[in-house]
């Protein structure tokens, strides 16, 4: 089975990941507080194309969470670096939902002559806009009562009302059943630590506090792909609309009637919408001297940039 979960050592941390396949490599990156079981709904499809690669990132799942570790945009993307050296690949298409779409596009960024395609899920880091629950959890000392509510007899409680509904044949939507996941996974009190720091790296009180987008112009060197569900209520669809505008040669799929979660509330049209894609375009293959010329090249300055994506006018430009 392509989805058990899998465990290497890097920089003596714990690094665990599901994977599977033979073929061209795709590499899953999951979002905050979620892990690699959030892909198990597209994984074996996938599997059956491609080598699949689904980590948990350090501080998420089964993988280590150390106190002392950076859990940033940058760092994330160097573990997710490392642990393909680690199983002996050199190019990955990077498919990256919500915090993960920021990872994925920070990877492509540091790591462009690693990454074929760039596929952004319900990404971060395209807009300020962002779910008022997350900003509140920012506020000065919600780390300190958030274990309140997400106390180890509550995700217990709701684990057996789940398992009773599901025993007289009822089940959760996919997307409830990735945000109790999420929620249940804080009751860890080392997972909850990495939630938080984490978070205060790419949201503020005023919302996400990253951006990619002075970069955007980048994608003309990058087979990418946007998938978002027209009902996110995560993190805005028009964030799509305005990125797919900012990236030239993108291609947009607007998934209707769906929300945060595209690969777990359609998976069958998300598998498809992906392989066609990768069959439908080349792998990156990018020189430092392309790379150079990308950068020296004439591309539009932060305002300009900017005023393109909903709400990005007073982003601190950080991350991808």
């Amino acid at each position: 089975m392509p989805t058990a979960l899998q465990h290497v050592s890097i920089h003596g941390h714990r690094v665990a990941f599901r994977g599977g396949g033979s073929g061209p490599v795709i590499l899953l990156v999951h979002g905050m507080a979620g892990s690699s079981a959030t892909w198990t709904h597209v994984l074996p499809a996938l599997a059956r194309r491609f080598t699949v690669i689904a980590p948990d990132m350090l501080g998420h799942g089964e993988s280590g969470k150390p106190r002392r570790g950076e859990y940033s945009l940058g760092a994330h993307a160097n573990m997710l670096r490392d642990l393909l050296h680690v199983l002996g690949h050199d190019h990955a298409t990077v498919v990256g939902q919500s915090l993960g779409g920021g990872v994925a596009m920070q990877f492509a960024y540091q790591f462009p002559d690693r990454c074929e395609r760039l596929a952004l899920v319900s990404s971060g880091g395209l807009g300020r806009e962002v779910n008022a629950l997350l900003r509140a959890l920012t506020f000065p000392g919600a780390e300190y009562v958030f274990p309140l509510v997400c106390a180890p007899h509550w995700r217990d409680a709701g684990s057996r009302i789940a398992a009773w509904l599901g025993a007289i044949g009822l089940r959760a939507a996919p997307a409830i059943e990735e945000i109790w996941r999420s929620y249940s996974s804080l009751a860890d009190a080392d997972t909850r630590r990495a939630f938080f720091r984490t978070l205060h790296a790419v949201i503020d009180l005023g919302g996400q506090a990253v951006s990619a987008t002075d970069r955007l112009y980048l994608a003309c060197q990058m087979p990418t792909l946007i998938v978002w569900g027209a009902d996110d209520p995560i993190i805005p669809a028009s964030h799509a609309a305005a990125a797919h505008d900012a990236m030239p040669g993108s291609r947009l799929v607007i998934f209707d009637g769906v929300g945060h979660f595209p690969h777990c509330e359609d998976p069958e049209r998300f598998v498809d919408a992906l392989v066609d894609f990768i069959a439908a375009t080349e792998p990156a293959r990018l020189s430092d001297v392309q790379w150079r010329q990308a950068l020296q090249a004439a591309a539009p300055g932060p305002e300009r940039a900017d005023a393109a994506i909903p709400g990005a006018a007073r982003f601190a430009v950080s991350g991808a």
